[in-house]
């Protein structure tokens, strides 16, 4: 009989509920739920309307049920470093705030006068953003705190009643060590922060309480090592590109790459399953098409469409640019940052995605490049999993640019590591990544030309 598992898959701009069917040698994949994940202004701050989300996930798991009569299992995967702040009573004190609300500089300013870069770097590994987590934790108040729980943990803790802090998460706050994937016991106490203030560090996949009746497992909580544990590879000798609203660029190893060499890279060491590493580059990703689409109030298939006629190369942003955070007036933004550079302005819709989608694959080709080079392990072919991966147009751009075959497939990579996590938790796989990664279909292939 096939078993039937649920991820939870939350974006920064929509979550979703999605089963997984495993049975007869083969995953299949259902959307059974989708909803709106839109941010709210409150006390003059940005935050994430997590009762609406946690609203949102119970009526997927509910129409999950209703659609296969019994979960197998529930796995909860979000983006990262963000977290609510719960009382001594286990309430939530306030929505959590958003990564993209701008609280965070002072707090960047604050850790770096007691940590400075380099050696934060060189305790952590994590690259530097300004909204990680360990810099908008300096920007709290936290005596009435008696929790922090990072946004997947806090939704399983309401749906379990159990709290605890899976490790590809908390890999990405900027707190933990990762050689040893626990809490770095040295910054926690020239920060001034008290660790007892994250519960129990747990790995993937293993039991994490039960929800009316259904085990909840932990799984690659933050969604791009789920992502990474769905992308086909037969070797190691792969590069992963996890396309959605962000790019998360890198490769997979064994052992974290710390070098100052790395940190000006701006490289980030984040946990994966099975105690990987996850070096990779963050690059704006589809974002910055998405603002521009938003911008225009144009179809998506007709920016394309007028993006594969434009003349390539005509304008190049740097698609890691801070300048492109902040959402509204991107399209604006983007011609700003090509007059400034000396380059011509894009003209009209298709030459402004046209200058994006160009960006997008030379900041691919040049991030894989950086990781080859301080990592030195080779690539032969490059993984471009995610919503990405139905953008043909990109897919054929990122062949080019890195010279490499490019794999694209599956667009539902993150819920399906979600799930194959899950069925290995509950006893129906086994083996290491590659047994799971072998259950993965709906790959097409891009060669460079």
């Amino acid at each position: 009989m096939a078993a039937v598992f649920a991820a939870v898959d939350l974006g920064a701009s929509s979550g979703r509920v999605v089963t997984g069917r495993l049975g007869a040698g083969t995953l299949e994949l259902a959307e059974v739920h989708r909803f709106a994940n839109e941010p709210v202004s409150e006390g003059g701050l940005l935050r994430w309307d997590i009762r609406k989300l946690h609203k949102g996930l119970t009526d997927g798991l509910r129409a999950a049920a209703d659609r296969h009569g019994t979960l197998d299992g529930i796995g909860i995967d979000s983006w990262a470093v963000d977290y609510g702040l719960l009382d001594a009573s286990g309430s939530l004190i306030a929505n959590p705030v958003h990564y993209r609300d701008p609280r965070t500089a002072a707090g960047v300013e604050r850790v770096h006068a007691v940590v400075p870069p380099a050696r934060l770097y060189a305790t952590t590994g994590i690259q530097f953003q300004p909204f990680n987590t360990v810099f908008q934790l300096a920007t709290e108040e936290l005596s009435s705190v008696a929790d922090i729980l990072l946004i997947p943990d806090l939704l399983s803790y309401w749906l379990t009643g159990e709290k605890g802090t899976e490790r590809t998460n908390a890999s990405t706050t900027g707190l933990l060590d990762p050689r040893t994937g626990e809490w770095s016991a040295g910054l926690f106490a020239e920060l001034g922060l008290a660790a007892e203030l994250f519960p129990p560090l747990r790995d993937p996949g293993v039991l994490a309480g039960s929800y009316e009746g259904c085990p909840v497992y932990t799984v690659g909580s933050h969604d791009t090592a789920s992502a990474v544990v769905a992308v086909p590879a037969t070797s190691d000798r792969f590069a992963y590109i996890s396309c959605g609203t962000w790019s998360l660029v890198g490769l997979e190893l064994d052992e974290p790459v710390l070098t100052e060499e790395a940190r000006q890279a701006n490289f980030t060491n984040e946990r994966g399953v099975d105690g990987k590493v996850r070096f990779l580059r963050n690059v704006m990703g589809l974002w910055l098409l998405q603002e521009v689409q938003r911008d225009l109030g144009l179809g998506l298939g007709y920016l394309l469409d007028s993006a594969a006629r434009a003349t390539p190369g005509r304008s190049i942003v740097d698609a890691t640019d801070p300048r492109f955070l902040p959402p509204g007036d991107m399209a604006a933004r983007i011609t700003a940052a090509c007059r400034e550079s000396g380059q011509p302005e894009p003209r009209d819709p298709g030459e402004l995605a046209r200058c994006v989608l160009d960006s997008l694959a030379l900041a691919y080709r040049d991030a894989l490049s950086d990781a080859v080079r301080l990592s030195g392990r080779p690539i032969e072919a490059v993984h471009l999993v995610g919503g990405g991966a139905h953008n043909e147009l990109l897919c054929r751009l990122t062949a080019d640019a890195c010279g490499l075959p490019v794999h694209a497939g599956p667009a539902e990579a993150t819920a399906a590591g979600n799930l194959l996590v899950q069925a290995r938790a509950a006893g129906l796989l086994d083996g290491g990544l590659r047994e799971l990664r072998s259950w993965v279909r709906g790959v097409r292939t891009y060669l460079p030309e």
